[in-house]
Order: structure tokens, then C-alpha cells, then sequence
């Protein structure tokens, strides 16, 4: 039996209409994912595959047994170190398999996990460590060790440092201390025991514009995955499920964690240096990865490969999230595989709230349709709702409560929470409208709407003109400030192999997107870059390129 049937009284839905009315998840008090999920699948089927994980080298395989006394050593390994209930812990292990045990040792301490990218910089680290009372971070070896080093000597807030790696003086050595660390660990009780509206999860948002705002996420948060793992990834009790995604960013625990495990379906994780498209799909397809996630990114690279000489015979079921998806990628990877991407929607402030749904015939490029709970209004400009085919923002309604999975606010700072949580709404900040038949269709950040004489232009719908010319891989469209028509577009394009920047290419492509969206909205100025700047979850960061930071 999953653990999924033990807080479910219905798994299985006829129909989206079914889905909506009658999904529903029993949620315990004192519920704590570890022991709850993991040491339950221990106790009744230990040998049930919780983590496939390789590198380029080796390979090794996890079970829920092993899972178990890992995240025991490790809690018992953190308490060593003076973490408890509470405490703020940062990790930055990249795709390491050792990110695994730790966060679920820290959840058995009910301390508080900041997953966080090995990206960051000295000044990065510095922030993080202020904001949230950082009491120790663990960390992968590399020149990010010096910027935390720095940052401690700036703040002096950091209590200790775990590396996973070599020795180095001023840190513990993980390897070591996980080694030392008993296998047996009591589940806490009384005044130490975790509370579901405890914090559990602490991001750092990789937002396209200002400071990163730090979401709370407290311990029932993994029953909100639920829906993204079982219903909009389709998941399946003993599949092998792979999610594209740093450690460091929510989309980990999206795909790579709480609603897989609570489903049943095992995790593929590929730990890999450098992003490859062949050798990302060699892995997959050799370690037969049933379902699987990555956002629009990966997969215009996936598309570039000859995906015939790869064995799909166990993929069932293909999903994207990140970014809206360009239709063309759709369709090129249907005809190539005869799967489809079945696109979702969702923040790191929550779970997936929009998707296509099994029940539901996709429609390249939309968001799909609201999640079970989640109460989905667009408004305009003087907060009304939506007619449709009309432009807003999409809303959440919280008036009648919190949908299952939705963040508590941001930690530490009520200002920014009642800008963007006011009135029983939650204000996501992206623009969308909706069909006739229901379907959202994203069109931008609201930041990102750019405004030309007089029309209101979504980069997405630039974008995806663009990207079906065979001369572009991914691009970035941006609004450039223009005197005589407030602004004008402007394209950023990376070209696909084969394919040089001229000017007569510049035309051709001004020329093709006229010809397949509104003539109005074609780039007036172009141009070629070698990449485009993003976040750590693949998002394009436009506002870089707006300051002129594309390379």
C-alpha cells in the first residue's frame, strides 16, 4: 500500500469535474514527512526503491530501508552539531545524494531547511545568512566554501559549516560526522515534536526583479504535492519519476521528493556538471524513467537531439513546467516520441494551481485548468473579474481558506505578504487570460507586459513565433523605451547550430514573425547573443537582459 491511500479516501477520479469535486486529503496533526512517509515504507516494505541516483561514473540505488537509517544518522549527525527544532539550516549539495538524507534528517529534528544554489556569491550568502538567522549552512566543496567563509566573518551569525568534500579548516567534515552518527533515532515528542503550522522549508524566490523574498512553508506542505506528483505528473506506484532540477530550487521538492514518495513512485536524479542533452537523455532512457518533468529550457535542447536512436519504451507520461511552452517544441516532441508535454503551472508560494490535466486534451501552450482547491480568478486592472479573452492577473482566492499546499507568507516580513496576500486574495503577479473553454493561457509577468503604442504585448507570444524558425534555439523578448511609441520589442535570440548572425537573418526573422502573430508586435530591434541570462530554475531573467546583461 502507498502512503498515499492511508490520507486519501479516493484516488482515483473519472473525469477533471470528478477531480474537483472530490478530491480530498485527511491531514493528521503532527504529521512529519520522514517519519510518517519514509519510515513507514521502512516498517512495511524496506526494500521499496526510494532514490535511483547516478553521476557520470557510478550508480546507486536507494530503498526506503536504507533511506531510513540514513536520515536517522543524519538527524542524530545535526543534533551532534547543535541543530534543533527551529533551527535554520542552509543546504547546498547540488544534485549529490546526500541532500536526500539531510533534509530528512533535519524534518525528523523539525529544524527548518533552506535548500539553497551553489551559484551563490559571497554577497548572496551574506544576505541569506542575515535574513534568515542562518545557524549553519552544508555545503558542497568548490570556491563557494571562500564566499561562506567571507560571509561568516562579515555577519558572525553562522555557528558551524559541514562540507562535503576534503578537510578544510573552520568545517566539519560530513562524511566523517555522518559516519560517527548513530543509526537510531527516536521520533521527538512533547515540546520537540513538530507541529504541522511549524515552518518547515524556507526559498529564497529566484525572482525576475528585486531581493529574493524568503516563502515559508510549514509541515503539511508535502500533502499539497500530491497533486503535482499524482495527478498532473501522473506518477505511478513504482515507477521511476524524474524532475530536471537543482537541489537549490522548489521545483526539487516538486518533483523529486514529498508527492512522488507519498505515490509510491521511485526518484531519478542525475547528477551531472554540465547540462548535455544527449547525455541526459542516455541516462534517463537506460535507467527507465516512467514519467517525466523539465521545463521548456531543456526542452528545446531535447528536441535538437535525435531522439530515435534513444530507448523510450519505458517513458509513459512527459510533463513541463518553468516557463510557458512553446507550441512548436510541443508538437515537434509529439511527432518525434508520440508523447505529450502536458504543461503546469504553479510559484514557489505554491503547489502546481493550473495544469493539463489526465483527463484533459492539451492545448499547446496553455497553462490548463485550476487545481482541486484552488480558486482561480483572473482580475484586471480595477480588480473585476475577467470576461473571457480578457487579460489579468491571476488571483487565488483565500477568503474561504488556504488551498492545500499554498505557502503561510513570507518569513519575517508582513509588508511584503499583505502587498501580494490582501483582501482574500493572493495576487501571483502573472498575467493570463482564459478560453471558452476554461483553458488559462500565461502572458507574462506583469512587469514583463510591454506597452507600444497603445498595445499591450505579452513576451510570450513573440517568443513563441520566433522559436519556430528552424534558425532559432531560445529566445528572450524584452520592451526597449522608445520616444515616439513609449516602447518598442526587442528580441534576444541564441541560434541554433548551423545558423550565423547577419542582417539578413535579422530581416527574415522580423519578417517571419509578422507572418505568423500580430504584425504589431514584431521585434524592431534584434539581437544575437550566445546565451541568455537565467535562474537557477531555468527562467530567463529579462530584467538582466533589460539592463543589458545577455552575453
Amino acid at each position: 500500500m502507498t502512503a498515499l491511500q492511508r490520507y486519501m479516501r479516493q484516488t482515483d477520479f473519472s473525469s477533471y469535474e470528478d477531480f474537483i469535486a472530490n478530491f480530498s486529503v485527511d491531514i493528521p496533526e503532527g504529521f512529519n514527512f520522514a517519519f510518517d512517509v519514509v519510515d513507514y515504507y521502512a516498517a512495511h516494505e524496506p526494500q521499496r526503491i526510494a532514490l535511483v541516483w547516478c553521476d557520470e561514473n557510478q550508480t546507486r540505488k536507494i530503498n526506503f530501508g536504507e533511506m531510513k537509517r540514513m536520515s536517522d544518522k543524519a538527524a542524530n549527525m545535526f543534533r551532534a552539531a547543535g541543530i534543533g527544532k527551529g533551527d535554520p539550516v542552509m543546504l547546498i549539495l547540488k544534485q549529490r545524494y546526500e541532500f536526500w538524507y539531510c533534509i530528512l534528517g533535519l524534518h525528523k529534528l523539525g529544524a527548518i531547511t533552506i535548500p539553497a544554489t551553489h551559484m551563490l556569491t559571497a554577497h548572496d550568502i551574506e544576505y541569506r545568512i542575515k535574513m534568515a538567522s542562518i545557524k549553519m549552512i552544508v555545503s558542497v566543496e568548490g570556491e563557494l566554501n571562500d564566499f561562506v567563509d567571507k560571509a561568516q566573518e562579515k555577519v558572525g551569525i553562522l555557528e558551524s559549516k559541514m562540507l562535503l568534500g576534503s578537510e578544510r579548516p573552520g568545517w566539519l567534515n560530513l562524511a566523517q560526522e555522518f559516519e560517527r552518527a548513530s543509526a537510531s533515532f527516536e521520533r521527538p515528542s512533547g515540546s520537540l515534536a513538530s507541529l504541522n503550522s511549524d515552518i518547515m522549508l524556507l526559498y529564497f524566490t529566484s525572482g525576475t526583479t528585486g531581493f529574493p523574498k524568503m516563502v515559508q512553508h510549514d509541515f503539511a506542505y508535502p500533502f499539497g504535492h500530491i497533486i503535482t506528483a499524482k495527478y498532473w505528473q501522473n506518477v505511478t506506484d513504482g515507477g521511476l519519476h524524474y524532475t530536471v532540477a537543482d537541489t537549490g530550487w522548489a521545483k526539487s521538492v516538486w518533483g523529486q521528493l514529498y508527492g512522488q514518495w507519498l505515490s509510491g513512485s521511485g526518484v531519478f536524479i542525475y547528477d551531472y556538471e554540465k547540462f548535455t542533452a544527449a547525455k541526459l537523455l542516455e541516462k534517463a532512457s537506460s535507467h527507465g524513467v516512467t514519467t517525466f518533468c523539465a521545463p521548456p529550457t531543456i526542452w528545446r535542447f531535447l528536441i535538437k537531439e535525435d531522439l530515435s536512436s534513444y530507448d523510450f519504451s519505458s517513458l509513459k507520461y512527459t510533463v513541463v513546467a518553468g516557463e510557458p511552452l512553446n507550441p512548436e517544441v510541443y508538437q515537434r516532441f509529439l511527432e518525434m516520441t508520440g508523447h505529450r508535454l502536458m504543461e503546469g503551472y504553479g510559484q514557489t508560494e505554491l503547489v502546481v494551481t493550473m495544469a493539463t490535466w489526465p483527463w484533459m486534451n492539451p492545448k499547446p501552450g496553455s497553462m490548463g485548468k485550476p487545481s482541486p482547491s484552488y480558486d482561480i480568478v483572473l482580475l484586471n486592472r480595477e480588480g473585476k473579474a475577467c470576461e473571457v479573452g480578457e487579460e489579468g492577473e491571476i488571483c487565488i482566492r483565500t477568503s474561504k481558506g488556504k488551498p492545500l499546499g499554498m505557502f503561510g507568507g513570507y518569513y519575517r516580513d508582513a509588508e511584503r505578504t499583505k502587498d501580494s496576500w490582501h483582501d482574500g486574495y493572493y495576487y501571483t503577479g502573472d498575467t493570463a487570460w482564459m478560453d471558452e473553454d476554461g483553458y488559462c493561457w500565461f502572458v507574462g509577468r506583469s512587469d514583463d507586459l510591454i506597452k507600444s503604442s497603445g498595445y499591450r504585448i505579452g513576451p510570450f507570444e513573440v517568443e513563441s513565433a520566433l522559436i519556430q524558425h528552424p534558425a532559432v534555439l531560445e529566445c528572450a523578448i524584452t520592451g526597449v523605451p522608445d520616444p515616439d511609441r513609449g516602447q518598442v520589442v526587442k528580441a534576444t535570440i541564441v541560434l541554433a547550430k548551423g545558423h550565423s548572425a547577419s542582417e539578413e537573418l535579422k530581416l527574415e526573422l522580423q519578417e517571419h514573425v509578422k507572418k505568423v502573430t500580430a504584425p504589431y508586435k514584431y521585434p524592431r530591434i534584434v539581437e544575437f547573443v550566445e546565451s541568455l541570462p537565467k535562474t537557477i530554475s531555468g527562467k530567463i531573467r529579462r530584467v538582466e537582459i533589460r539592463r543589458g546583461n545577455a552575453s
